[in-house]
């Protein structure tokens, strides 16, 4: 995320909500910062986070803390991470994917939370609507899903004997299904065979590629997930 976001985004978001809320915090605000990736690759996104903290007038260790947890790509801790942010009464929850917001949106209606996600906010459930995100969420998008069926024609444009291409996702990934429904539609519409692999875990990945490697996959779109960064 880039600074200027950030700060638009947190900025926004502790104004929209009551003072008397955020007075009810500890002297020294926190920070919940939720992730279902690993902390090993995520090195810069902390970075970015302190950044806009910081520019804003909040030092980690100084006048803010913040806690962060991370599932380690198992999706299934992230409920039990996130009602611990809860449990500790923080101020703010940061949301870094699809996975992670919905376990926060699940968890709470009053402490406000800060998403930065690839999918469809409305589809996904997590607004009713991007110019009045209403309740307690708010945040960026890219709205990866848009851009699946752009990204099978300039790899189509880039190898053009390619006629065997493959998809690669998390199915554990809220976003998976309308990906993957665009990416078919694209490759439908351009004469081109897909064949979709999944890897919902770190062991799951090579056993997914030698999938497409037998099936002569000649050019590959990658779904963008916290479970492929640093590996693909």
């Amino acid at each position: 995320m880039k600074r200027r976001e950030f700060i638009t985004l947190v900025g926004g978001a502790t104004a929209a909500w009551p003072l008397t809320a955020r007075a009810q915090q500890s002297a020294m605000p926190v920070v919940g910062y939720l992730r279902n990736g690993t902390r090993a690759v995520s090195a810069r996104s902390e970075a970015a986070l302190r950044q806009g903290l910081g520019s804003m007038g909040f030092v980690e260790g100084h006048n803010v803390a913040i806690d962060y947890r991370y599932a380690e790509n198992q999706n299934d801790r992230l409920p039990a991470l996130v009602d611990d942010l809860v449990r500790r009464r923080v101020s703010l929850i940061y949301a870094a994917e699809n996975a992670s917001a919905l376990a926060a949106k699940a968890a709470t209606t009053t402490i406000p939370i800060v998403f930065r996600i690839g999918g469809d906010p409305i589809q996904l459930g997590l607004v009713t609507s991007l110019n009045r995100p209403g309740r307690n969420m708010t945040g960026v998008t890219f709205l990866q899903t848009t851009t699946t069926g752009i990204a099978v024609q300039m790899l189509h444009e880039a190898v053009p004997n390619a006629t065997v291409f493959g998809l690669f996702v998390n199915p554990g990934n809220a976003n998976a299904e309308p990906e993957t429904r665009e990416t078919r539609d694209a490759a439908s519409k351009l004469g081109l065979d897909l064949h979709v692999a999944g890897a919902g875990s770190v062991e799951e990945i090579d056993a997914a590629f030698e999938t497409l490697l037998q099936r002569h996959t000649q050019a590959l779109v990658v779904v963008g997930d916290t479970l492929f960064s640093g590996r693909l």
